[in-house]
């Protein structure tokens, strides 16, 4: 379920385009920069403006890698499996974020602090094994390292939970 300022930011969006399937992609693209991802009940909504099934705007959203049909998590964790980083052993550094984070490839933590995805190349092979989490790049990554490269995102969600606690 979406909320209110959600649906006042889709009703912007919708409002600057014509009703022509050609806009689709544009407008899935647009609400997903503001939304961060493309909730259900975001695709009816469009399809409806466009006056198009709603299974076509489903199909466009599930088939291009571009959109998110789940919310990243607040820390979004990607590793690099381009040439270079597969060679040398980014696929021992995801299995190790899976079992670290708890969630699989395309995943969102329930709690929704952490993400993660396979990305082909972040331009970094030199580096090679890459991780990124959330802005910070870390290279040459081992399975080892893992849990060493996650300590700052664990602590800053171990500080907001303390501040809600005082809060309260």
């Amino acid at each position: 379920m979406i909320g209110i300022k959600e649906k006042q930011q889709l009703i912007e969006t919708l409002s600057s385009y014509s009703k022509e399937r050609k806009n689709l992609i544009p407008l899935l693209q647009e609400v997903q920069a503001k939304l961060g991802y493309l909730p259900k009940e975001v695709m009816q909504e469009i399809a409806n403006f466009l006056a198009i099934p709603e299974v076509e705007v489903y199909g466009v959203a599930s088939f291009y890698n571009q959109f998110r049909l789940l919310p990243l998590g607040k820390h979004h964790v990607r590793v690099c499996l381009g040439t270079a980083c597969h060679l040398a052993g980014g696929k021992l550094i995801l299995e190790a974020l899976e079992r670290e984070l708890g969630i699989t490839v395309g995943e969102t933590s329930e709690d929704r602090e952490f993400s993660l995805e396979r990305v082909a190349c972040v331009g970094c092979c030199m580096l090679a094994p890459v991780m990124i989490a959330g802005d910070d790049i870390h290279p040459k990554m081992t399975p080892f390292k893992v849990e060493e490269a996650l300590i700052p995102c664990k602590q800053e969600i171990q500080r907001e939970s303390s501040n809600k606690e005082q809060a309260s």
